[in-house]
């Protein structure tokens, strides 16, 4: 359970928990275990090396990896140091981190060993040069993670932890398509506690085990874990998402609940189908970043034998905003479309262009306002300033209600596509496309796909007299950005469809391909 009276701050959670059950298990990842007692020591030493090295509050502190137990170390020990974690997609191409880097200013940056060769790419392209650490050890310039926190202090620094410190920076993608990094405070977590626990769905019995298996430089990821840790539970750490994997877990180690995005769920049912898994432990799996299409969810309850909740959020907002509670999950309720009702704590509006709030069924831009808004942008004023206005968050996405409270997406008002749960947008991949020598123009948009819910595509114009194929731009691409950035399918045209201002219709262009779908985002 989570005590509310002791945990003041994020940087009490392993001391609260270290105190109530210090050899209760915490983390569980690979062979590795980890108690209570020994996660709080290893976040002692993170925050004494880290303030070693001349670590200051507010610093930044950066993790290129995939997930495992030294990943949430390393937040609890930045926590207690008052620095900053931020989470580098793993997925990113060298330039792109590169780019988070000097953003963030990072002091420190530590690499997981699958990720030695980009990150060394990567520093190359960075103007910022922070000190690197080899999160797995056996580098050969890097001093290894383990040898220099264990070198540390084990007593607690128990340092001031204030509301309005930054605890994570956690990266997303702009229409300009230059990240933003999404600045989360204290307070911000301690509500998101309150609201989430209150509203039951977040509510952990302690001992339970929670698959975490979404990576953690994502809000879903990191939440689930930190929420976990938070209770008492024990967190089930994935390095990445494997469904036969996922399927033993919940057997072996009794996973009571476990947060996924629908592609997974649907890869999971198929594998299932093959690999019979007991889901006798399983109480309640959550989904999120797009929503499940209504077969599929009908058919994960019948596979599964567990409740659903959907949760719908944005990085902006930790990732909160409204859930569909289990009991709408019934299909006679009707309700299996809308993501959900308002989080406690949360106030939710559609809102027409002028500002005001839309009727009931009546279609506008989605806003919301809770102390888990983000403080902003890292040093960018204008987009936060663009993006939260009197304290609203305008979420880009459009929407409405029905008369008893549930929303329903409709569409967007940006134009950021949703593959996979990983955020895209199309002035990223076009910035990517341009290049390409025989490249006039291009747009990109997201089309229907089945098993990611979006796919990523570029609508080519060609330079007068020449020609490429569809696998040229897309070998093009992949070299200059992430993979699930890269469009997964091109058409040419002869001409882009533009208003009289010159910007590209991208409705006119994702049109086509959604005839017969009944919403036009996945």
């Amino acid at each position: 359970m989570f005590d509310f009276e002791a945990t003041k701050s994020v940087a009490d959670i392993t001391r609260v928990q270290a105190a109530a059950r210090p050899d209760g298990i915490a983390i569980s990842f690979k062979d590795r275990t980890t108690t209570f007692a020994r996660l709080d020591i290893i976040a002692n030493q993170i925050a004494h090396a880290l303030i070693n090295l001349g670590v200051k509050p507010d610093d930044r502190v950066a993790v290129y990896g995939a997930n495992s137990d030294h990943y949430l170390a390393l937040f609890f020990g930045c926590v207690k140091a008052r620095a900053t974690l931020v989470g580098v997609n793993a997925r990113l191409a060298p330039p792109e981190v590169a780019y988070v880097l000097d953003d963030s200013q990072a002091k420190v940056f530590l690499v997981g060993s699958h990720f030695y060769e980009v990150a060394a790419a990567a520093l190359d392209h960075a103007t910022n040069k922070p000190l690197t650490l080899a999160l797995d050890g056996g580098h050969a310039s890097w001093t290894s993670y383990q040898d220099w926190h264990e070198a540390a202090s084990s007593e607690d620094p128990r340092l001031p932890c204030l509301p309005d410190d930054d605890v994570i920076q956690l990266y997303t993608s702009g229409t300009t398509g230059l990240p933003k990094g999404v600045q989360i405070t204290n307070q911000n977590y301690m509500s998101f506690f309150e609201f989430g626990i209150g509203a039951e769905w977040a509510k952990y019995e302690a001992g339970e085990a929670v698959l975490i298996a979404m990576p953690m430089f994502h809000v879903a990821g990191i939440n689930s874990a930190i929420l976990c840790i938070a209770q008492g539970a024990k967190a089930v750490v994935l390095e990445q998402v494997d469904p036969v994997e996922i399927l033993r877990l919940i057997a072996v180690e009794k996973i009571a609940h476990a947060f996924v995005v629908p592609a997974v769920i649907n890869i999971l049912i198929q594998v299932n189908a093959k690999i019979p898994t007991d889901f006798s432990a399983l109480k309640r799996m959550y989904y999120g970043a797009s929503p499940i299409a209504e077969d599929l969810l009908l058919q994960a309850q019948a596979t599964f034998g567990c409740s659903f909740t959907q949760l719908y959020g944005m990085t902006e907002s930790l990732g909160a905003g409204t859930y569909l509670p289990p009991e709408a999950h019934d299909p006679a309720r009707g309700k299996l479309r809308s993501c959900g009702i308002a989080w406690p704590g949360f106030e939710i509006e559609c809102r027409r262009e002028d500002g005001s709030a839309c009727a009931v069924g009546e279609v506008g831009e989605i806003a919301m306002r809770s102390t888990t808004i983000m403080k902003g942008y890292f040093n960018r004023p204008e987009a936060t300033a663009a993006t939260v206005k009197d304290g609203w968050l305008y979420t880009g996405d459009a929407g409405f209600f029905d008369d008893e409270g549930y929303l329903y997406i409709h569409d967007r008002v940006k134009d950021m596509i949703v593959t996979g749960g990983e955020n895209v947008y199309p002035a990223e991949v076009e910035n990517a496309v341009f290049g390409h020598p025989a490249v006039a123009d291009v747009a990109v948009v997201g089309v229907p796909d089945e098993k990611w819910g979006e796919a990523v595509k570029a609508i080519i114009v060609l330079k007068p007299g020449e020609t490429a194929e569809p696998s040229d731009i897309i070998a093009w691409t992949r070299a200059r950005i992430a993979g699930y950035k890269v469009p997964k399918s091109v058409d040419f045209i002869s001409e882009l469809p533009r208003n009289p201002s010159g910007k590209i219709l991208r409705r006119e262009l994702r049109e086509p391909y959604w005839v017969g779908h009944s919403r036009r985002v996945a």
